[in-house]
């Protein structure tokens, strides 16, 4: 199994460039169309929205194909999204370009459904979540790659002209202009395309071994997700509040990453090319933290750990809304750190016990992501009435309620999975 297990890790690299490659583009869609934080949002909207409307279509691939057939498909259709900003980039509409994050983003959900319950099948029941971490803490390269691909290849391609200057040119001067931004834009779209098309063929040229029983089990799965399917994962407590922190996990990395350069630039009166290194730093404390919380788990409970960092993070959150100066910033980047564990952690914890329903279990679990699409417009929102420094209060807000989650996963046994071969 080392080698699928490589080439999905690879999946994992590969979706977090996607999505920190696009949280910039709030930055530079406002910049080059001039609009409000809040319509610049529709970004995150449009790719976590994707998120949702997914992952049960991608539960019921995985039923129907198993879990590397998912991964194919996901791959495929996140290529047939990057070679969109093509064509977006010559209409030069907002629109258009929400269509091409729409498609990418929808591939990236059924890679995303697939790709995690795979990688907690790998292996045995007990270290599934830790394995799950392992996998995740290859996420935030791709996410450092795809910030710094940002930072290098469109910000600075980017034209200062603020918004009244950008309507004193001539419609002619600022077609040209936009034009120039939006081929930049366009560039590490169509390369991120190529390079899922060629992880996809790689994968589908490894066989996997078939008693591992990583396909689908048709016999105890149904193409739908039934009524009595649905009612347990609802009536499941320890899985529904799982999803509720989720999606407020998702949120919250979401709103800080998406905001830091609005931040920093309120706050410390830089450009967007500066601020977009403050982001870079802070994905770096992702990075080297995913790896970190992969150690101390196998010294420390993942549920204790999980609550302690999320209780710094509202206390980050905090001084990110009080200071709005250096130290507010300093505190945004070491946000990084208190998500870093996050979502794999949540995943791993709420999925425990399901059985039978894991394949449903997971894409809801996907699903959540939707906080990322619809809590950065409340952000957006509050930045447009008040300021950066004081959006963060959202983000103080997810955070509060991922440690209500781990209290209550603390104080509820674990339970037993009644079908251990569902996982796969």
């Amino acid at each position: 199994m080392t080698l699928p297990f490589v080439l999905i890790v690879t999946c994992f690299a590969a979706w977090g460039l996607a999505g920190n490659l696009t949280d910039p583009l709030v930055s530079v869609f406002g910049s080059v169309f001039s609009m409000s934080a809040l319509q610049a949002s529709l970004v995150q909207f449009a790719y976590y929205g994707a998120y949702f409307a997914l992952a049960i279509p991608a539960a019921w691939i995985n039923s129907r194909l198993g879990y590397k057939g998912g991964v194919l498909i996901g791959l495929l259709l996140a290529a047939t999204g990057g070679l969109l900003f093509m064509p977006a980039s010559q209409m030069m509409t907002y629109s258009m370009f929400l269509v091409a994050l729409f498609t990418l983003a929808a591939g990236l959900s059924i890679l995303e459904t697939s790709a995690n319950p795979y990688v907690m099948a790998m292996g045995p029941r007990e270290n599934a979540t830790r394995r799950l971490n392992f996998a995740q803490s290859f996420n935030p390269v791709g996410s450092n790659l795809g910030v710094l691909l940002a930072a290098v290849f469109i910000l600075p391609h980017v034209n200062p002209a603020t918004a009244e200057q950008r309507a004193s040119l001539t419609q002619e001067a600022l077609a040209e202009m936009q034009s120039a931004e939006l081929q930049a834009v366009m560039g590490p779209y169509i390369t991120l395309a190529l390079v899922y098309v060629v992880i996809a063929i790689a994968i589908a040229m490894v066989r996997v071994p078939r008693h591992e029983a990583l396909m689908a089990d048709r016999k105890s799965e149904t193409v739908a997700l039934s009524g009595s399917r649905l009612g347990r994962l609802v009536r499941n407590r320890r899985y529904a509040f799982g999803v509720v922190a989720q999606f407020f996990n998702v949120a919250a990395q979401t709103c800080t990453w998406t905001f830091t350069i609005h931040y920093v630039t309120e706050a410390l009166g830089v450009g967007s090319e500066e601020a977009g290194y403050w982001l870079q730093a802070s994905l770096l404390v992702f990075l080297v933290s995913r790896f970190v919380m992969v150690g101390v788990m196998g010294r420390v409970d993942p549920r204790k750990l999980m609550t302690g960092m999320c209780v710094l993070g509202v206390a980050l959150s905090l001084v990110a809304v009080f200071s709005g100066n250096l130290i507010g910033a300093v505190a945004l980047v070491l946000l990084s750190a208190c998500i870093s564990l996050l979502f794999p952690t949540i995943y791993g914890i709420s999925l425990e016990g399901l059985g039978q329903d894991t394949k449903y279990g997971a894409a809801g679990l996907v699903m959540a992501i939707v906080g990322g699409a619809l809590v950065p417009l409340a952000q957006g929102w509050l930045i447009d009435i008040t300021s950066a420094q004081i959006s963060y209060l959202v983000v103080a807000v997810c955070f509060a309620v991922i440690v209500a989650f781990g209290v209550y996963v603390q104080r509820h046994p674990r339970p037993e999975t009644s079908n251990e071969g569902d996982l796969a």
